[in-house]
């Protein structure tokens, strides 16, 4: 099967090309790595280029200033079979396609677990699950979102289902988790395949308690439910 890994990017200069690595070395000929960039003004792209990545696709010169609309843009282009998602400043253990991708022969949305690291790479906790209770579930991920996009990975039902993205969606991840437990099967496995990396310049820079007035979270979550309900009459 085909594979596309989807990259978001802006400013990630300090940490892309240890996460590049990571995912590279996992990739074959055929599979595809789409970066989209968010108006990076550092030296981001200049290192994505030297990755040596045949297939590399950059997206570039976008002014989306949004990490949902960022990544709505990658998975436009995705080709793949499978599609995984991936954050600019993680590190993915090496098996973790392969891992994954032997999931995703049963499932169509497969999570994994992730230990949490620092800016200086060190392990500040053994399981994101923990954290978050993170499992499957309608009205659990309703309640409270434990789909983590950057431990995530897809087949093209689910693309096909979720794409284009609803305006003013929370997260895009949150969004997907929910389209594929609404038409397809997910799975979290316990296997911790990547290194979540946690510090001051993440677009969600809290992994544990909410920053969100309990307003905000009503108004997410009506949201939600209006975009899936509107979804659901629209492939109806």
């Amino acid at each position: 099967m085909k594979k596309t890994v989807c990259i978001a990017t802006y400013n990630g200069e300090s940490y892309i090309e240890k996460q590049l690595q990571s995912v590279i070395t996992q990739l074959s000929n055929g599979d595809e790595l789409i970066i989209s960039d968010d108006s990076s003004n550092d030296n981001t792209l200049k290192i994505a280029r030297k990755s040596g990545f045949n297939n590399l696709i950059v997206l570039e010169g976008n002014s989306f200033y949004s990490p949902v609309l960022n990544f709505e843009n990658a998975l436009k282009y995705a080709t793949g079979d499978i599609v995984f998602l991936s954050d600019q400043d993680d590190i993915w253990v090496d098996n973790k396609i392969l891992i994954m991708s032997k999931y995703l022969r049963f499932y169509d949305l497969v999570v994994s677990d992730a230990v949490i690291i620092n800016e200086y790479d060190k392990i500040i906790s053994p399981s994101f699950y923990k954290i978050r209770n993170s499992g499957s579930g309608f009205i659990k991920n309703l309640y409270k979102n434990t789909y983590t996009g950057c431990c995530m990975a897809f087949n093209r039902k689910i693309l096909v289902k979720a794409l284009p993205f609803p305006s003013k969606i929370h997260m895009h991840d949150w969004w997907l988790g929910m389209v594929a437990e609404m038409y397809g099967t997910t799975y979290f496995c316990n296997e911790k395949l990547v290194r979540y990396r946690r510090h001051s310049s993440n677009a969600s820079p809290n992994c544990g308690k909410s920053i969100y007035s309990t307003l905000d979270m009503i108004k997410f979550r009506y949201k939600m439910i209006k975009a899936l309900s509107e979804r659901y009459i629209f492939n109806k």
